[in-house]
C-alpha cells in the first residue's frame, strides 16, 4: 500500500513539474519578448531550468509535509509554555518591547526620540 502511494506522489510531481513548465513556457513567450528588446522565446527545457531557478531563488526548500507542521506546533507549544512560565512582571516587560510601538494602538505610547516629528 506505501508502494502504491509513493508510486501515485511521484506521478502527481512528475505531471505538475511538466503541466507547471508548460505554463512557464506559454507565459514567458507570450509576455517577454514583446516587453523586452532582445528577449528570446524559450523552449520547454528552459522554461523547466527558469522554474527550478524561481523556485530556489524566491520559494526556497521549506518543507510543508508532516515534519514542517510538527515543527510549528512545537514552536507554538514552545512559546506558549515560556509565556505561562513569566510572572506578571516579566509579562509587562515583554509587552513594552522595542516591537510594541510597530503593532496597534499603542504606537502612541512610544516615546519621542531625537528626529522624531
Amino acid at each position: 500500500m506505501r508502494k502504491l502511494k509513493f508510486l501515485g506522489m511521484l506521478v502527481f510531481a512528475i505531471a505538475s513539474i511538466a503541466l507547471l513548465g508548460g505554463l512557464v513556457k506559454w507565459l514567458w513567450n507570450a509576455v517577454v519578448p514583446d516587453l523586452f528588446v532582445g528577449a528570446q522565446p524559450i523552449d520547454y527545457l528552459h522554461a523547466i531550468g527558469l522554474l527550478a531557478l524561481c523556485r530556489i531563488l524566491f520559494g526556497g526548500f521549506r518543507g510543508h509535509g508532516r515534519w514542517h507542521d510538527k515543527w510549528h506546533r512545537h514552536r507554538h507549544w514552545d512559546r506558549h509554555a515560556r509565556w505561562e512560565a513569566m510572572t506578571p512582571e516579566e509579562r509587562e516587560h515583554f509587552a513594552r518591547g522595542p516591537w510594541r510601538w510597530c503593532k496597534g494602538p499603542r504606537h502612541e505610547e512610544r516615546p519621542k526620540r531625537d528626529g522624531d516629528q
